[in-house]
């Protein structure tokens, strides 16, 4: 009985992280280049009273065994990278990237961080920022005379200056991909960076060996679906329920026992 109320405490806690994770997602529905998460559970170890093929008399073997499950654990909250939705906004510094890839960062720290938000914008100094202010890797600068701003789809940025009419090309956006993009750990503002378990980062220009295009004028959305969080928050709620009653359960089997007369 006692050992009911410890792995129907398991199941619990559990669930209550997974409702965690759920809430997390159903708040950045609409933030832009965010990707939703699923929190992944195992199974406890098991305690093993009769091992399958034990003889069970002279000429016979138990043809299965006796085992006892403890429970399950969060094992991991890994990150879905499947591309959001497209949304129009015709900013000319609005970026989405069709396909695999990130965008690189540099922190103010001097390390290196990652995103697939494309909200930038432009500082004093005239260089593109995201909206916290961090640096474009390579770094892009605008100045007082530019006009206009296309960016092409394989990252080439021409802009026009004073009075001149025609486009000069002054850098280029270099996108970037994992082997492993789940290994990426995220630090919160839409960015991640790079762990033993996502690789080292490969370099490449938009369109070329796998990594997807720049779209100019876009913002690419959460991938974060409602109604599918939404069941599944029901089915969490159920599951933590259930869990529930098996304590209780547990507790009214001590209750009896406890009230036994002789």
């Amino acid at each position: 009985m006692l050992r009911a109320f410890m792995i129907a405490a398991t199941g619990m806690g559990s669930q209550q992280l997974n409702l965690d994770v759920i809430a997390n997602n159903l708040a950045n529905a609409n933030t832009v280049g965010f990707k939703k998460s699923r929190a992944d559970f195992q199974e406890l170890l098991y305690q093993e009273q009769m091992l399958p093929g034990a003889a069970s008399s002279p000429t016979t073997q138990l043809p299965s065994g006796l085992h006892v499950g403890l429970g399950v654990r969060p094992i991991a909250t890994q990150k879905i990278f499947t591309e959001g939705n497209l949304q129009q906004t015709d900013n000319p510094l609005d970026l989405a990237i069709e396909g695999a890839g990130f965008f690189k960062i540099l922190l103010p720290t001097g390390e290196t961080a990652y995103t697939r938000s494309g909200s930038f914008k432009i500082d004093s100094e005239g260089r593109v920022v995201t909206p916290s202010g961090y640096v474009l890797d390579p770094e892009i600068s605008l100045t007082e005379d530019t006009r206009g701003i296309s960016i092409s789809p394989d990252g080439i940025v021409s802009v026009s200056e004073g009075n001149s009419n025609s486009p000069t090309e002054i850098g280029s956006f270099e996108l970037v991909k994992f082997i492993n993009p789940s290994g990426l750990r995220p630090i919160g503002q839409n960015l991640y960076v790079a762990t033993d378990a996502s690789g080292d980062e490969l370099t490449g220009v938009p369109g070329e060996n796998g990594i997807g295009t720049v779209a100019q004028g876009f913002l690419e959305m959460s991938n974060v679906n409602v109604v599918e969080e939404m069941v599944k928050m029901i089915v969490s709620q159920r599951a933590y329920e259930m869990n529930s009653k098996a304590i209780q359960s547990a507790d009214e089997m001590l209750q009896l026992i406890g009230n036994l007369r002789r």
